[in-house]
């Protein structure tokens, strides 16, 4: 429903402020129907269940009657081409049975994908369709980013990170309550994986728990987890089914209402890093805090980026192609000998040395960049 309030010359044009609100006095005294009802400004959502298809369609066509009068009597047109029937559950045999609902005569379309509030749902509610969705959508986002860094100039980490949250971020978390669950969700860990890579400057073969560290972002785990947080209110009508669950049918899923507790984000990231067992994290002692030398010239951080993590275009990569592995010096080139032990190219304190990035240690970035 599209409804536009008019009093001679008064007109509300759609997207207004004072809209919705006169919108809600206006429509407060909708009918009881047999179910429950869902409203967000003029999408309002019938729900209702059952053990047969059968009285799922006579409830609903009742409830859709009640509505349908209620909109007549206040001047309120209903859309039956916007109107649509879906129906949720576990029985693989039903998986193609549709509803049968009718609205002023119109039967209903029944849509096996729904979009409710921006989340795509399917009948098991595994979310797989939105989070492919999701992921297609922050794939083309970071290929917007990849036009701002290169591997010799471009933006400074800052500004990627700040493009990413809002870019990528922003759309990776958005209702991440609802399908933080879902089994799918590595499809847009995935993409945030890439969008990490960008800020940070590193490669494929980059050990995933330096990613948030580098790019200075939680995990997109914890997130998601600290996010849940927010189902957790007293005044909400969903709040007592998150207190009064119904009996777990499947192992396999994992409703977010088994743990709400909540999360402290950067205590469980200290924890999971101290546990993580990647090359050199012992240069990192809190992976929350920003690292140095953020703010770093492009390519001087990529290369800054790679050393930590040993991980970046070396002898050792060009063996890959069947070429030599040979450093100058005679050795097998490695980013570890590049660094510590190389006569030609070593810097005098090493790694860790490297790693606080002082101004000798930019100019040696400098110079073997160049």
């Amino acid at each position: 429903m599209t409804p536009v309030l008019r009093d001679r010359n008064i007109t509300l044009p759609q997207g207004s402020v004072l809209a919705p609100v006169l919108f809600y006095l206006y429509s407060n005294d909708l009918p009881v129907t047999r179910r429950r009802k869902f409203i967000y400004a003029d999408d309002i959502c019938l729900a209702i269940q059952g053990q047969y298809f059968s009285k799922l369609e006579c409830s609903l066509s009742s409830d859709m009657a009640q509505m349908s009068h209620f909109c007549r009597q206040w001047r309120l047109k209903s859309s039956a081409s916007k109107t649509i029937s879906s129906v949720f559950h576990l029985h693989n045999t039903s998986a193609t049975c549709k509803l049968s609902v009718f609205l002023d005569g119109q039967h209903l379309w029944h849509e096996c994908h729904p979009t409710y509030l921006g989340v795509i749902l399917d009948h098991t509610l595994s979310y797989r369709e939105h989070l492919t969705k999701t992921a297609g959508k922050l794939k083309n986002r970071n290929n917007l980013l990849m036009k701002l860094p290169s591997s010799t100039w471009g933006a400074s980490a800052n500004t990627l990170r700040s493009s990413a949250l809002a870019l990528c971020y922003s759309a990776a978390e958005c209702c991440a309550p609802v399908w933080s669950c879902s089994a799918h969700t590595s499809q847009v860990d995935v993409q945030l994986n890439s969008t990490m890579r960008l800020i940070s400057g590193t490669l494929r073969s980059t050990p995933l728990p330096w990613l948030p560290v580098l790019s200075n972002t939680e995990p997109p785990a914890l997130q998601r987890k600290a996010a849940e947080k927010i189902v957790k209110h007293d005044s909400w009508p969903i709040q007592p089914d998150i207190l009064n669950p119904p009996l777990l049918r499947l192992t396999s899923r994992k409703p977010l209402w088994l743990d709400l507790q909540p999360v402290d984000i950067k205590s469980r990231w200290r924890h999971n890093w101290k546990s993580a067992q990647v090359v050199n994290s012992h240069l990192v002692c809190d992976p929350t805090i920003r690292q140095l030398h953020f703010d770093l010239p492009r390519q001087q951080w990529s290369l800054l980026n790679r050393f930590r993590m040993e991980q970046g275009h070396c002898g050792a990569c060009r063996r890959k192609w069947r070429l030599t592995d040979l450093c100058p010096c005679g050795e097998t080139q490695t980013m570890f000998h590049i660094v510590e032990s190389c006569p030609l190219t070593k810097l005098k304190g090493g790694l860790s040395w490297l790693h606080s990035a002082d101004e000798d240690a930019v100019s040696w970035l400098t110079s073997y960049g160049s």
